[in-house]
């Protein structure tokens, strides 16, 4: 008998934060159109997380489509270290014409955890350059930043990185501004004040896989003008919040103050191409400059630096992102979102029930104690995978995040099994 993708997947490969022991077979897609995907048995999935926070515009689409395999009959790979082409130049000067005005140069990477990687090395490595010796690190608790090592020693401490506890470098952990600004404020203060910090690390408003934390831009400048007053680099996570994910193109532009460094990935290719994209200041790029090769240069890079097919998707997807329709829908999927959650407000099954751009998310009250390994998590999972929806929550935090191409009858469709699971 022929074996189900499935089976063959279960004999043949490790899966990503799955117990593969324990945990269900793996569902075998074999299509992904719009905000639906479809498995080997015929039923179809509303993608309702966009496939961690990736596909801004849904499952194969037609545009994207055409320009990479429009791409890929024209130069498909070439080494980026002295080489350079029209998609990744052009890729960059549209980047740079939407991130904060003080964002002047580019640097291309493989994925979200390799674009923190780069900025903390362009941190670390500053402050080499102009002979500073600081080396210390914020970050907040409840962050998440990767799972390469730098990215794992700059993200909150859990049952995720204990294996390597021994490997990753120290850093200064301080409250998470969504659980207690006042605190974190303070204790930002008192670090800082010692003057061998080399750089703050922060999501900017949302703390995504921490639970969805959210706090204010009022917050965040102030957290970013204390660092600012004593020469910290700050550098803003942008990974998921990045391409209007929480309401404008990037979440760093609605304060007064600005990231000395910006990391860009997920949805930056629409989540057709693996691509990570790190920025920084004219201050810093400038520090890595000289007239020998082996003094002061930024020594990273990988063989997929700048790929060419990844950098035209990535412009495929700002093409799209940048209509009046995709504006249109997301401005949309926000006053739905901000609908609902008036909706909810006074059930008692339900707490912490938030919206901010295109991001609802609830917190399911629960006897046992909460975070990612919550069984809550598993019921929750099952129960909307059974009703054809992909959310897979953040232990109690049941969250949205759909493709912009959602349409208001697909949304009501996932509200109403929302208030059919707390019934």
């Amino acid at each position: 008998m022929k074996k189900s993708l499935s089976e063959r997947s279960q004999a043949s490969v490790w899966h990503p934060f799955t117990q593969m022991q324990v945990g269900p077979k793996p569902i075998g897609l074999v299509k992904g159109e719009g905000v639906y995907l479809y498995d080997e048995d015929g039923k179809k999935y509303i993608d309702a997380i966009s496939s961690w926070w990736t596909c801004l515009h849904g499952h194969s689409h037609p545009y994207i489509a055409d320009k990479i395999a429009e791409q890929a009959r024209s130069l498909e790979h070439v080494i980026f270290a002295g080489f350079t082409h029209e998609p990744a130049v052009s890729l960059a000067e549209r980047l740079l014409a939407h991130t904060p005005e003080n964002q002047a140069r580019i640097f291309y990477s493989d994925n979200g955890s390799t674009a923190v990687e780069v900025g903390l090395k362009m941190a670390f490595q500053y402050w080499q350059n102009v002979q500073q010796e600081k080396t210390k690190v914020i970050a907040f608790k409840e962050g998440y930043h990767g799972d390469t090592f730098g990215a794992m020693s700059v993200g909150s401490r859990s049952a995720f990185t204990e294996p390597f506890f021994p490997f990753l470098f120290d850093v200064e952990f301080v409250e998470s501004p969504a659980k207690n600004a006042d605190q974190c404020i303070a204790e930002i203060k008192q670090l800082v004040e010692a003057h061998d910090v080399a750089a703050l690390i922060y999501e900017p408003l949302v703390q995504g896989a921490g639970g969805m934390l959210m706090y204010s831009k009022e917050t965040l400048d102030e957290i970013l003008a204390l660092c600012k007053e004593h020469e910290v680099l700050c550098i803003a996570d942008e990974v998921m919040t990045g391409f209007y994910r929480t309401g404008t193109f990037f979440a760093s532009e609605v304060g007064k103050e600005q990231p000395d460094i910006m990391c860009l990935s997920k949805g930056l290719t629409g989540g057709v191409m693996a691509m990570g994209v790190t920025t920084c200041t004219a201050k810093i790029y400038d520090a890595f400059l000289s007239d020998h090769f082996m003094n002061k240069t930024f020594f990273h890079g990988h063989s997929f630096t700048a790929n060419p097919i990844a950098c035209a998707s990535a412009n495929a997807s700002l093409d799209l992102l940048l209509q009046a329709e995709c504006q249109d829908k997301i401005k949309g999927i926000q006053a739905k979102n901000e609908s609902f959650m008036e909706r909810l407000k006074g059930n008692t099954k339900v707490e912490n029930i938030r919206v901010m751009g295109t991001i609802l998310a609830l917190d399911v009250k629960s006897d046992v104690i909460t975070g990612y390994g919550n069984a809550v998590r598993d019921e929750i999972n099952y129960f909307f995978l059974e009703k054809g929806i992909l959310l897979r929550p953040l232990g109690n935090t049941l969250y949205l995040l759909p493709p912009y191409c959602i349409s208001d009858e697909e949304l009501d469709f996932i509200y109403e099994k929302i208030v059919e699971y707390i019934a």
